[in-house]
């Protein structure tokens, strides 16, 4: 009896100890909270500059890569023009770093394994949450916000989370991190709402109500939505979709969306209440066309771009890329590797794709960005299906009009300001422009995009008002 009760009241001093939060870290010169807009379309610095949200998923960083290595992701990603990466906190109930250090007592999140002091270099001192500590700390000196997942929905779903628990692990995860600038709260993780949805709605409530400067979103299950299930909770800050890897063939789901990621933004648009919306999970380069058979193709640069530009046009005000095998770090060691993945992260890293995504923001951002909205009136005639689709949107003085296989593009003029445009051609692949001439504001003109004609040969045809 005398040792259980020891045993108690070590746990409770550990439990108290857990609910301290981390020292407030100074933040690094520029680094600001986000928030939304004033239209509720988009996300905005604290000095009211636009903030395009490109991701990364490195959902492992946290428990597969050491100090030395999360120095050479995060600087890869912020070179590449990456400025958010997506992370779990919580894998698992049972998770353990590359330094050995467990997360949790007796596999609870509402007792954090903590220790006292705060050594990077005493490896006794220096526990799970302090490397997590320190991957925030490094991002946020690069410029990149971490999107934290608190755990990942698989825990909640199969009763590994109690309610209590997520009251308590709320709460506690909130306040260690809410005087850090550079967080972003993903709640759920790869799960649906109807799973536990009372669960999800303590958590999300608890990092609101204990970190109100943060924004949060949840995190769905593939061909999901985020308001499926959230749309009228008020812990909500916006939407995010999770397009997901299977291709036209391939979704089983009632919507049958499948690749077609720009109609998931479309419905998010015309909600209410108004949010910005992201596509917070596509196909990721280099894993196999509906995920779990590595015989089928594997998504490519391609791909990914399209589905980059079909759901920014479509209105969302970011997009994540994901890779598959730096989202799970694979490396030399590891018994084998999930979905097929080729190549270690260290070479997958510099993919194709990854480079190419930062044009996407650079072309987002050359604009003015607050006016945006999408506007398929810009087309004459059909948009096109499958990758036959053309989508468009625009400003009060441009228009960007993308397309992903080069097919010709007639576009409904008058739409934009001015008695005459200025067009030209961007490449999504190299980021350069093309210009084409001036051209009357009336009627409807005809543009054929550079070269041949072929799925991955996209462009997208800018118009400018002539002032």
């Amino acid at each position: 009896m005398k040792m259980k009760n020891l045993l108690v009241a070590g746990l409770s001093v550990l439990t108290l100890a857990a609910c301290q939060p981390a020292a407030k870290k100074e933040e690094p010169k520029g680094m600001e909270l986000l928030k939304v807009s004033a239209n509720h379309r988009f996300f905005e610095t604290e000095d009211g500059e636009p903030f395009f949200w490109l991701g990364d998923t490195g959902w492992l960083l946290f428990t597969k890569l050491n100090r030395e290595e999360t120095e050479k992701y995060l600087e890869t990603r912020k070179e590449q023009g990456f400025n958010v990466i997506q992370v779990m906190v919580l894998h698992g109930l049972g998770a353990v770093n590359v330094y050995g250090d467990s997360a949790l007592v007796n596999h609870s999140v509402a007792t954090p394994n903590v220790t006292e002091g705060k050594d990077f270099s005493d490896s006794i001192q220096y526990d799970y949450w302090d490397n997590i500590d320190y991957a925030i700390d490094l991002a946020a000196e690069k410029g990149l916000y971490m999107a934290l997942v608190p755990v990942w929905g698989n825990n909640v779903k199969d009763g590994g989370v109690s309610r209590d628990e997520a009251a308590v692990y709320g709460k506690w995860i909130a306040d260690r991190y809410k005087d850090r600038k550079n967080i972003i709260w993903l709640n759920g993780g790869d799960t649906f709402g109807s799973d536990s949805t009372a669960t999800w709605n303590i958590l999300g409530n608890a990092l609101k109500d204990n970190d109100p400067n943060h924004l949060i979103t949840f995190h769905p299950r593939g061909r999901m939505q985020s308001n499926d299930w959230f749309l009228d909770e008020p812990w909500m800050d916006f939407n995010m979709i999770q397009s997901g890897h299977r291709r036209y063939d391939q979704d089983d789901t009632e919507r049958g969306y499948a690749q077609d990621n720009y109609k998931y933004i479309f419905e998010d648009w015309d909600l209410a209440p108004v949010r910005p919306t992201i596509d917070g999970e596509p196909s990721y380069e280099g894993i196999p066309q509906g995920l779990h058979d590595t015989l089928q193709p594997f998504w490519n640069d391609a791909d990914v771009r399209r589905y980059a530009y079909w759901s920014v046009f479509a209105g969302a005000f970011g997009y994540t890329y994901g890779h598959s095998a730096v989202m799970q770090f694979y490396q030399p060691g590891d018994k084998a590797a999930a979905y097929g993945a080729k190549d270690y992260w260290t070479k997958a890293i510099n993919d194709p794709g990854a480079t190419q995504m930062k044009y996407v923001k650079e072309l987002m951002l050359s604009r003015p960005y607050f006016d945006r909205v999408p506007d398929q009136s810009l087309i004459a005639g059909e948009n096109g299906e499958k990758y036959d689709f053309l989508i468009a949107t625009r400003g009060n003085d441009y228009a960007f009009i993308y397309s992903y296989n080069g097919r010709d593009i007639s576009v409904q003029m008058g739409k934009i300001a001015g008695e005459k445009v200025k067009a030209s051609w961007f490449n999504p692949r190299n980021g350069q422009f093309a210009a084409i001439g001036e051209f009357e504001n009336t009627g409807v003109q005809s543009f054929d995009p550079p070269g041949d004609a072929g799925d991955g040969h996209d462009y997208v045809l800018v118009l400018d008002s002539v002032k």
